[in-house]
C-alpha cells in the first residue's frame, strides 16, 4: 500500500474505527465510548456529553482565538433490525468504503484533537452532534428510538449551539467549520466549501456576518484554489442559523462547511477518496496554523 503521511494515516485509522460502529440515527450513544476514549488521552481536553447523545470538547491552544469544528455522529441505518454489531469497511490505496457519512468527519476531528497539543494553534472546540440525518425519520421511523417521536433533523447541532450560548459562552468560537460529505462530484474526487447558510435558513445575516463569512471562504480558497464553491444542506445550516439569531447583539460567528466527495450517497458502501481526506486535513491545518483572518 502506498505510503501516506502520519496524520493522514491516523485519520484513516480513526475513520475506520468510527465507520465500523453502528451509531445509527437516534442511537448515537453507541459511538460515545470510542470518541471519549480518544479525548481522554489528549492533555488538557475537556469533554462533556450534552443532552445524552451529543459531545462537546474544548482543547486549550497556544495562540489567541477559538475555532470550532463540527461533525455528526449518526449514520443512516441501511441494515435493518436487529442492528449488526460491526459494519463493513474496505480500504485501498485510492479510497475507503463503508458507512462514511459522517465518519470521515469524525476521523478528521479526532485527528485534529490528537494533533492539537503539538501545534501552535488557537483553542479548539469540537462539536459532535446527533440526528443530522433525516432519512430514518422519513423512511423507517420504526427503527429509531421511540419510533422517531420527538426527534427532528438537526436537533443535535441546535442543542450544541444553544449549549455554547447559554452554558459555555467562554467557549464560543470565532468561526464554526463543519466537516461532512457531499454528493456533488458523482463518483469523482473533489472537495467543496459551503457558505451562506441564510440562503436555506431564512435567517437575516448582518453585514458583518456576510463579510466575515466571505473572508473565511476566501482564506480556504486561497489555500485550495481547486475547491468548489457551492451550497447544500447539513448541520452547518443549523449552527449558522442558531448563532445568527441567538448570539448577543454585535457578536458574529461565521460558519462554513468543508465537504468531501462521497459516492454512492446515503446508501450502503459509500466511497470516499483518500486524496480528498488529505486535502481536507490540509485545509484545516492551514487555517489553524495561519490563524483566522476575519477582520473586516
Amino acid at each position: 500500500m502506498k505510503k501516506v503521511s502520519k496524520l493522514l494515516e491516523r485519520a484513516l485509522q480513526l475513520t475506520e474505527q468510527a465507520a465500523k460502529i453502528p451509531s445509527f440515527s437516534s442511537r448515537e450513544e453507541v459511538i460515545h465510548p470510542f470518541v471519549h476514549s480518544i479525548a481522554g488521552k489528549v492533555p488538557g481536553c475537556k469533554a462533556e456529553t450534552v443532552n445524552e447523545r451529543n459531545i462537546i470538547m474544548y482543547i486549550p491552544g497556544k495562540q489567541s482565538g477559538i475555532v470550532a469544528f463540527t461533525a455528526h455522529l449518526d449514520k443512516i441505518n441501511h441494515f435493518g433490525m436487529p442492528e449488526p454489531e460491526t459494519l463493513p469497511f474496505t480500504r485501498t490505496e485510492e479510497f475507503i468504503e463503508g458507512q462514511l457519512d459522517n465518519t470521515v468527519g469524525i476521523g478528521v476531528l479526532l485527528t485534529l484533537l490528537e494533533e492539537a497539543p503539538n501545534r501552535n494553534w488557537p483553542d479548539l472546540v469540537l462539536l459532535f452532534s446527533e440526528m443530522e440525518e433525516s432519512t430514518g425519520l422519513k423512511k423507517h421511523p420504526q427503527w429509531l428510538r421511540n419510533g422517531g417521536e420527538g426527534l427532528y433533523h438537526g436537533m443535535g447541532a441546535e442543542k450544541l449551539a444553544d449549549y455554547l450560548i447559554t452554558t459555555k459562552p467562554q467557549w464560543l468560537p470565532d468561526a464554526c467549520i463543519t466537516i461532512d460529505t457531499t454528493p456533488l462530484f458523482k463518483g469523482e474526487p473533489g472537495c467543496a466549501v459551503y457558505s451562506r447558510h441564510w440562503e436555506f435558513t431564512g435567517a437575516v445575516p448582518t453585514e458583518s456576518e456576510i463579510a466575515k463569512t466571505r473572508k473565511l471562504v476566501e482564506q480556504v480558497c486561497d489555500f485550495e484554489p481547486d475547491i468548489r464553491r457551492a451550497n447544500n444542506t447539513n448541520d452547518y445550516l443549523v449552527y449558522g442559523k442558531t448563532f445568527s439569531q441567538k448570539l448577543p447583539e454585535g457578536r458574529v460567528i461565521p460558519g462554513i462547511a468543508i465537504e468531501l466527495a462521497i459516492f454512492p450517497y446515503h446508501q450502503k458502501n459509500e466511497r470516499v477518496f483518500v486524496s480528498d481526506i488529505d486535502r481536507v486535513l490540509a485545509i484545516c491545518i492551514f487555517l489553524l496554523d495561519a490563524g483566522l483572518d476575519l477582520d473586516e
